[in-house]
């Protein structure tokens, strides 16, 4: 079997928008370099004995652009991505915010070749929080060196390495050389101490400090995670040493910022897991029922508000006959028996809380127990419901183990539990061998009980049990210099060095770990894979100690969030196969609830409110022809609109009232705002509900009704829509050409640079310094007979993939190329969207197919073996289907449809079309929603595939979507006959459907 080898994309629309975002900062910028003087101190030979000292010439990034194009510049890009402007340029730190799994080190990888090809900068430095970030980067770029090579000819070459005190040397040839130089470097190997090489002069360096060759480089800096970084040394430490560098600028990328600073580009935790770019999520939750038994105390935190100390802890608290376990404040000296009204906490008390160390006593008759966040009295054995969480861990491996054998998936599950203490997964006994601790020892014995269990047999045919236990699990955690293990701390060198030890197992075998060549399949750690390290393949995530700090939650999840790969390294986009189990001690509420709440935190998401700004960014073509934004004014229009509707309240904060059109797709805008109907209600869906976690015990199995599978009047229907087919595109190049030119020649005008004058009165009080602006003048064009015209055959070759004489053809036909002279980036985008849209155009235009023969088909046995799982809060029980549950995405088309299918007499049969019954497209493959049979007036029977959307926007055949509809709607035209008269419909309702009958 060949070596496992990731593939990495380069068309992700997302990433190249990130990308495009930090490149579009520099629009104006010429290709250039600045030059300085390196000394060189001859280390041997005559001319070291004279002392001679040679010069070489040093090439660093020069920045031509001033301030105000920068501001212009960033202002332009923020109004791009929705974002609001900044008001002035505060600093040369740029934000992009990328919620973790999608691909942040990639695109600032990529983001470096970009910004070199258009620009010519060449020094790059990446500083990170810790060892293992560090050596998660550097894997990244030992593996995608091909890749970008590929994409970037005249960058190949270019040379990256790890910091390192003791090899001064190269950061010599990182000044010096003029290919791209990339240094890696963790924030504390670069901090300013006394004992730190990079602050003192070295002979390797020609006698200069190697931190004053890194200044003259003017180097861009990329902080990976810097609200680590910023922290990681003590107040101001960490911005201390990136500032030392004399950055070009500082690039932050992050799924968790703190300081944005100037963000140009935003793709927060909603975003990702609404368009799939991450695993779906769900809670195995662990909870335990009737554990009151004893006198149950457990602290969640401290607090110090206004000097008066209190803690939440959590206690079994008697409410009239029940019992509920509920968190309530205490402070030193509370009664529990009084609070809970329970004897069992008789004479039982708060004593000292500590805010500073996080702890909170509890006294008692022969108790006087301290306990941290997390840490619990009088719960039920710990051990017993740690056993419980790996057993669960471990059965929800080998559930999507066979899943996915089942579905021909050459996909490896790998399972990470991250656990309190090292010494609870190894330890060593006096003569310092390792032995088992007590989760290892539960590992084993809990796998080889699944393991014999006759529901996995097919797994484990040749395996054998009594060594296969041993051999599928490992701990990564910091290692000491006598090879011990150790929890996880980097607050001095001898830890990072400990650290960096472990890290460099685990980041090296990233993908042989992917591959099935490998045994070990789950992971024990202690914080060490907090941060830095993730896996595609990670489908369970246990956690075996108590989730407490904020933003913990995100960190560990994001351990597992990227989308999966094959053995191919080819990246999965299933959401059937893409779905991560957290496996807590916390409810599945609670964990929603909190996740929630560290999003809100973190990206500053304010779940339910609707700002009067909110609309502002959204795009909109002027007057002109030219983008741009709505404005503050229609949004407040359409703020207003909502309110008075009571949609929403006073304050913004979304109503049940809107929730409910949101979902049965109702919701309309006035006529006015209906062209950004779309836009807006995007917005408000993303506002109104909360992340969809799903409760991985209400997933489950659909099963057939066999009774209909196997029935003539569903056998009847299967048969006239299940024939495949092949397609075939036929198009005429000369009108291709033709139409594509006319296209060009239809676009919107091509404007030259314009400016215009604004007038404001500048009032400075108490209040601060306000402007009010006052008057506005017209636009007046520039002409700019200084532009290099750029080579636009190349660029829209690769824009649109014709041939360099096609594109040359068209240009001339369209008769605009004076317009390219005017302004030449904005016809290339024009020309290049104008030609990709004709070609799409032209593809559903020519293409034909046709049936091929009665052996391939769509077999109708196969309903009954590809399990098909949905979950209870997004499936409803039907009786007329083939499947026992529908399983709806759209709680609004997709389930009023099914319930309309339901109480409509004349649908006899039908069936939600599985995710296998795929169309073949040139456009990638179509997946029709039904397949319906009607019975009209007791006799004649007409079969029907539908296709089910909200809106009527499928038949604009330049959205994609639509082009596919309308190659699937040539596939059933295909296998029609008179023996086989089956219709495609496109339908928002069972009632357009009817239509047709």
């Amino acid at each position: 079997m060949p070596k496992m080898k990731l593939h990495f994309e380069d068309d992700l629309d997302y990433q190249l928008r990130a990308i495009k975002s930090v490149v579009d900062l520099f629009k104006g910028q010429e290709i250039s370099r600045s030059e300085f003087t390196v000394t060189y101190q001859p280390e041997s030979g005559p001319q070291a004995s004279l002392g001679l000292v040679e010069n070489e010439r040093g090439v660093g990034n020069k920045l031509q652009l001033i301030d105000e194009d920068i501001h212009d510049n960033l202002k332009s890009v923020q109004l791009d991505n929705g974002l609001a402007p900044s008001g002035t340029l505060a600093s040369g730190d740029f934000t992009v915010e990328m919620e973790t799994g999608t691909g942040k080190t990639y695109v600032y990888l990529r983001t470096m070749f970009e910004l070199h090809r258009e620009y010519g900068f060449t020094k790059f430095v990446i500083v990170v929080p810790s060892v293992a970030i560090k050596e998660g980067t550097y894997k990244t770029l030992e593996i995608t060196r091909e890749h970008f090579e590929a994409l970037y000819p005249k960058a190949k070459g270019y040379e990256y390495f790890l910091y390192d005190s003791s090899k001064l040397g190269q950061v010599r040839n990182f000044a010096t050389s003029s290919n791209i130089q990339i240094m890696v470097t963790t924030v504390g190997a670069i901090n300013k101490k006394d004992v730190n090489n990079l602050y003192k002069e070295n002979e390797n360096t020609g006698g200069e400090k190697p931190i004053d060759l890194i200044k003259a480089t003017n180097p861009i800096i990329i902080v990976d995670e810097p609200q680590s970084v910023d922290g990681a040394l003590g107040k101001g430490k960490g911005r201390e040493a990136l500032d030392a560098m004399a950055p070009l600028c500082t690039l932050r990328y992050s799924a968790t910022h703190v300081a944005k600073h100037h963000m140009v580009y935003r793709l927060d935790a909603v975003d990702a897991y609404e368009r799939g770019l991450v695993k779906q999520i769900e809670v195995a939750s662990l909870e335990v029922e009737g554990g009151h038994n004893k006198p149950y105390v457990k602290l969640i935190e401290t607090s110090n508000r206004k000097n008066v100390i209190t803690a939440k802890a959590e206690l079994d608290v008697q409410r009239g006959k029940n019992i509920k376990r509920e968190i309530l404040t205490v402070e030193d000296g509370d009664d529990l028996e009084e609070l809970t009204n329970r004897a069992i906490y008789e004479n039982m008390s708060i004593g000292e809380i500590n805010v500073r160390d996080d702890t909170m006593q509890v006294k008692g008759p022969q108790l006087d127990q301290t306990l941290r966040v997390g840490e619990a009295v009088g719960s039920v054995s710990g051990d017993a419901q740690k056993r419980l969480m790996i057993q669960r861990t471990i059965k929800e491996h080998l559930d999507k183990e066979m899943r996915f054998k089942a579905a021909g998936l050459e996909v490896k599950v790998l399972s990470l539990f991250f656990i309190d203490a090292v010494e609870h997964y190894r330890a060593y006994d006096e003569d310092g061998h390792q032995t088992k601790g007590k989760y290892a020892q539960m590992f084993e014995e809990e796998y080889a009980k699944l393991a014999k269990s006759p529901a996995y047999q097919t797994l484990f045919e040749k395996v054998d049990l009594s060594v296969e236990p041993q051999e599928v699990h490992e701990g990564y955690f910091s290692i000491d210099k006598k090879g011990k293990w150790q929890d996880t701390a980097e607050n001095n060198q001898a830890n990072r060095d400990n650290a960096e030890r472990a890290y460099n197992l685990i980041m090296k075998d990233k993908e042989k770990l992917l591959s099935f060549d490998t045994k070990l399949k789950f992971i024990f750690s202690h914080s060490a894979l907090k941060e830095g390290w993730d896996n595609p393949n990670v489908f369970q995530i246990c956690t075996l100690r108590d989730i407490g700090t904020e933003r913990e939650r995100r960190q560990t999840i994001g351990r597992g969030l990227r989308l999966s790969v094959n053995q191919d390294g080819q990246r999965i986009r299933d959401n059937n196969v893409n779905i991560l189990t957290v496996i807590a001690n916390e409810s599945y509420e609670e964990f929603a609830d909190k996740l929630q709440k560290e999003i809100e935190k973190d990206t500053g998401i304010r779940f339910g409110v609707v700002d009067k700004d909110q609309f502002a960014a959204i795009r909109i073509e002027g007057e002109n022809g030219q983008q741009e934004a709505l404005g503050v004014d229609a949004s407040e229009a359409i703020w207003t609109f909502l309110k008075d509707n009571e949609y929403i309240d006073n304050k913004g904060k979304v109503q049940d009232a809107l929730r409910t059109v949101l979902k049965d797709g109702s919701f309309a805008l006035p006529e006015e705002f209906a062209a950004h109907q779309n836009d807006v209600t995007d917005i408000l869906k993303k506002l109104a509900g909360k992340l969809d976690i799903k409760n991985a015990d209400e997933r489950h199995t659909i099963a057939t009704r066999e009774a209909i599978l196997g029935g003539e009047a569903f056998k009847a229907l299967w048969d006239r829509i299940k024939h495949k087919t092949t397609y075939r595109v036929a198009f005429d190049n000369d009108k291709l050409i033709e139409d594509c030119a006319k296209s060009i020649q239809d676009s919107a005008p091509i404007s030259k640079t314009r400016a215009q004058f604004r007038k404001a009165e500048i009032a400075i009080g108490q209040g601060g310094v306000e402007g009010k602006e006052t008057a506005v003048s017209g636009f007046t064009s520039i002409s700019e007979n200084d532009i290099d015209l750029p080579d636009i055959i190349t660029d829209l070759q690769d824009k649109t993939q014709l041939t360099r004489g096609s594109i040359v053809q068209i240009l001339r036909e369209s008769r605009r190329i004076e317009d390219f002279k005017r302004n030449p980036q904005q016809f290339i985008d024009q020309s290049a969207e104008a030609i990709n849209r004709t070609k799409r155009l032209a593809l559903v235009d020519g293409i034909s197919y046709k049936r091929l023969g009665d052996a391939d088909c769509y077999a109708q046995e196969l309903f009954a073996s590809e399990e098909l799982t949905g979950y209870l809060k997004n499936t409803l029980q039907v009786q007329k289907s083939v499947h026992e549950y529908v399983v709806y995405d759209s709680a609004g088309t997709e389930r009023t449809f099914a319930e309309d299918l339901e109480k409509n007499e004349a649908v006899k049969v039908y069936a939600k079309l599985p995710a296998w019954f795929k169309i073949p497209t040139p456009l990638g493959t179509y997946n029709p929603d039904w397949a319906v049979l009607i019975e009209e007036d007791g006799s004649e029977k007409l079969y029907f595939v539908v296709e089910t959307k909200s809106s009527g926007w499928w038949d604009d055949l330049r959205h994609l979507e639509g082009a596919k509809i309308k190659c699937g709607e040539k596939h059933f035209e295909a296998i029609r006959a008179k023996d086989n008269p089956a219709k495609f419909v496109k339908a928002t309702s069972v009632e357009d459907v009817m239509n047709h009958v």
